[in-house]
This record gives C-alpha cells, sequence and structure tokens, in this order.
C-alpha cells in the first residue's frame, strides 16, 4: 500500500523521536561555539598574566646606590653593615610592597624603618609602596641594610635583587659612592 497526498489534506507528521538528534545539536550549537570562545579568551588573559590582578603594577627605581662604609678597606672591614639609597615609583594605581633584597655580596639583607630620625631601626617584613606613590629608601629613615657584606668598596656596583609582592623581581646594579653620599 502506498501513501498518496490527498488534495486540501494537513501534510504528514513525522514520527516521533525522528530527526530528534539533529535538533538537539543545532540547538547547542550556538552555546558550545560561544564557550569555547570564551575559553580561548581566559586562557590568553591567564597567559599573558593579566589573571589575578585588576591592574599591572609598575614599578621604576630612580636612584640606586651603596655608599662606601669608609674610605680605607680596614676601616670598612671594622663596620658591620652596609645602608642604601633607592628610590622606588609606582607607576600604577595598584599597591605593592618591598618584601625582600638579595645582593651576591651579603648574606642577609634586611628591611628596616625608623619611627623617628634618632630613633633606633626595627627590622620589618615588608614596606609599602603605595600607588602612584614613592617609597624612597635611605640611611636617614626607611632602608634596606646589607648585613656583614663581603668588602665592595673597591667595585664599582653592588647587584641588589628587589622582591615585590606584586611586581615580582627586579635586579638593580647599585653604583657604590662615597660615604655617606647617594
Amino acid at each position: 500500500m502506498t501513501a498518496t497526498a490527498t488534495p486540501g489534506a494537513a501534510p504528514a507528521r513525522a514520527e516521533p523521536g525522528r530527526n530528534v538528534a539533529r535538533e538537539l545539536a543545532r540547538a547547542a550549537f550556538g552555546p558550545v561555539i560561544c564557550a569555547v570562545v570564551l575559553i580561548g579568551l581566559l586562557s590568553a588573559w591567564v597567559a599573558t598574566g593579566g589573571a589575578g590582578t585588576l591592574s599591572r603594577v609598575r614599578l621604576q627605581v630612580t636612584l640606586a646606590a651603596v655608599p662606601m662604609r669608609a674610605f680605607t678597606p680596614a676601616a670598612a672591614a671594622a663596620i658591620g653593615s652596609a645602608t642604601t639609597f633607592l628610590t622606588i615609583k609606582n607607576l600604577s594605581g595598584t599597591p605593592d610592597e618591598l618584601v625582600a633584597v638579595r645582593s651576591p655580596i651579603a648574606a642577609r639583607v634586611v628591611l628596616t624603618e625608623r619611627t623617628s630620625l634618632a630613633g633606633p631601626r626595627a627590622v620589618v617584613s615588608d614596606l609599602a609602596i603605595p600607588a602612584h606613590g614613592t617609597l624612597t629608601l635611605s640611611p636617614f629613615g626607611d632602608d634596606v641594610v646589607l648585613q656583614h657584606p663581603a668588602p665592595f668598596e673597591t667595585s664599582p656596583s653592588v647587584a641588589l635583587t628587589l622582591t615585590f609582592r606584586h611586581a615580582g623581581t627586579v635586579t638593580v646594579e647599585a653604583t657604590v659612592t662615597a660615604p655617606g653620599t647617594p
């Protein structure tokens, strides 16, 4: 028996369950493509370092100096530590913190702050750098102190590796200067 169409009759309906898989695939196509594009964009954002921060912290060290402890090697050897001069500018809108400093000439480097000019130094775990602000380090205030450094007075510079909470690490060559000068 063959089916024939009767003029004016309703078209034949598809059997239930037929082409359901095709319709589901067509309905899911748009959201799947959107998800793939979104995952790709998020992966690129993470790979370029954008994830985890609202804005990138950019820092600039404009002054880096380590004054000689004394003009003669014998006098320098008698002094147990060396101070630094550093000016660190935060060029971004996100505050950061100096959390550590390393140098090949000193086994231990500490961060210190003073509450007053004549007050004692206090060892601290970090020094804040405000957003769009400057952290000025010197022997007269907050400072980086190289404890028991190897003789460096005849060198033109001293390497300092600064570690920041958000900006990572920056290595600078601090010029060796006359005692007490930046």
